[in-house]
């Protein structure tokens, strides 16, 4: 009835995400790879949380 009030659970995540995925980008143009692929993976590991989030909402 009231789940205009809610917040999204996911908004948090999302904003983490675009902030791993900008750093990334600006390790990946600086030349340090290995930092690249860390935050890479921290990216890919939240947007998975995402995805179960959103999965368990539609059921």
């Amino acid at each position: 009835m009231f789940s205009f009030l809610k917040s999204d659970p996911t908004k948090k995540l999302r904003k983490q995400h675009a902030a791993l995925l900008e750093q990334a980008m600006h390790a990946q143009r600086g030349g340090d790879i290995r930092t690249y692929s860390k935050l890479s993976t921290e990216a890919e590991d939240i947007y998975k949380k995402i995805q179960e989030i959103e999965a368990a909402e539609k059921l």
